[in-house]
């Protein structure tokens, strides 16, 4: 799963450049292009928009945990049944950004988000990552695009 691995790989060095060789854990904001692009420390224990952040450590290993089984089944799921190079990869978006995410969780005890995006009069609150891009891209992909299964339809004569 070579898309994985780059997704997982270009997540964890934007991190290390952003938050840590520029600062960001520091300074925690960078006008980069406002309000189009701004870097924005977020740490975020919960899964999507904050969900789930109640700050429990128990909170913490569960989301681990169901990221190494959501990768895993799909891991399985796309060398069982996707046979596109193209579902393959959007599977493998998924799986990669979870395990950044994971990562992420293991090494801090939250998600380090920083990509905050603004546009046309609209302010958004939000912090994200690469990770997230990814996960979101290949979640909406396969989504959209389905297995390579063919249902067969029985017609009522």
């Amino acid at each position: 799963m070579g898309v994985a691995t780059a997704v997982f790989v270009l997540d964890q060095v934007s991190k290390l450049v952003v938050v840590q060789w520029l600062g960001l854990k520091q300074v925690l904001e960078i006008a980069v292009m406002p309000p189009y692009l701004v870097f924005r420390m977020g740490w975020n224990q919960g899964v999507n928009f904050g969900l789930f952040a109640n700050g429990a450590e128990a909170s913490r290993w569960v989301l681990i945990g169901v990221a190494l089984a959501v990768s895993g089944f799909l891991v399985w799921w796309a060398r069982a049944r996707l046979k596109t190079l193209l579902r393959r990869a959007l599977a493998g978006a998924v799986v990669g950004g979870a395990l950044a995410n994971a990562l992420d969780r293991v090494l801090y005890g939250a998600v380090a988000d920083f990509l905050n995006m603004s546009c046309c009069g609209i302010d958004n609150p939000y912090t994200f990552n690469l990770a997230d891009v990814a996960i979101f891209a290949g979640a909406l992909g396969l989504a959209l695009f389905g297995t390579d299964e063919r249902r067969s339809v029985k017609k009522n004569r």
